[in-house]
């Protein structure tokens, strides 16, 4: 019990700590909001997406880039955020020094999954309430799509989590943090359909981001609030729930394999 309390503590801890960086709070909390308004309006005059060959139906660019921005903000609320945050926690010793104070590790681990539900939650509430009432895209109002957004989401952003954690130890110093893991996640990004219509991209690099969790879980984001009519242009012409819910499973037991081989208070080398 003393362990879940300190880690619950280390909750609010860390949620204050991440708004008051303004930095982090740009690149990692705002950053799709803001993407997901200047794809909205600059490729407004392109028309809808999906559109018949009369002109009639399809949807709004916003509505077709939400669930990618939304796939975006787990990715960098998990992966970048944790990664360079706990990087820059190694290099200025504040890991050395929890690492002699009675705080347990677990506590320590609580605080940073519930940082990244916390601040993942109200990122996509904000691209929720934005897309509605700003670009008014229509949201699901079928339960079983918010049912499969549930899923995806909670196996999307543990998976970033500890995918971020284990990422945190390749940087050698603080300082070269983002500049380590920032290009990674850009490069994620442009190849797993949150910038570019995936099945616009070569097969070749469509197999290559299939290798990569991002391209399932923009998929699965897709299957939510795209209608079911684009199911037909992915890959397999399906949504592949099946295959998302195994490439994310395995992705978070390979992440979870690789925080416990390489995490530690303070590195070995020093």
């Amino acid at each position: 019990m003393r362990t879940v309390q300190l880690g619950i503590r280390r909750i609010g801890y860390e949620v204050k700590t991440y708004y008051r960086q303004g930095d982090t709070v740009f690149f990692t909390f705002l950053f799709p909001v803001v993407m997901l308004g200047i794809f909205s309006v600059a490729f407004s005059g392109l028309g809808n997406v999906g559109t018949n060959p009369d002109g009639s139906g399809g949807i709004t660019q916003a509505a077709y880039y939400l669930p990618g921005m939304i796939a975006a903000g787990i990715l960098l609320s998990g992966v970048q955020n944790l990664a360079v945050d706990i990087a820059l926690e190694k290099s200025d010793g504040t890991l050395k020094r929890l690492g002699g104070s009675p705080l347990p590790v677990i506590s320590y681990f609580f605080g940073k999954m519930g940082q990244v539900l916390v601040t993942s939650a109200l990122q996509i509430a904000l691209l929720l309430a934005m897309a509605r009432l700003v670009f008014a895209v229509a949201l699901p109002t079928d339960p079983a799509k918010w049912l499969t957004f549930l899923w995806v989401y909670l196996l999307g952003i543990f998976t970033c989590a500890v995918l971020g954690i284990a990422l945190s130890s390749v940087p050698r110093t603080g300082r070269s943090a983002t500049a380590v893991i920032i290009p990674i996640v850009l490069v994620l990004q442009f190849i797993s359909g949150v910038y570019l219509a995936f099945n616009l991209l070569p097969e070749w690099l469509r197999n290559i981001a299939g290798v990569f969790p991002l391209k399932w879980l923009a998929q699965g984001m897709r299957s939510v609030f795209l209608p079911d009519n684009f199911e037909t242009i992915e890959p397999g012409g399906d949504w592949q729930y099946g295959s998302i819910a195994v490439a994310l499973v395995v992705w978070l037991v390979l992440g979870l394999i690789a925080c416990r081989m390489t995490f530690r208070w303070i590195r070995k080398d020093r």
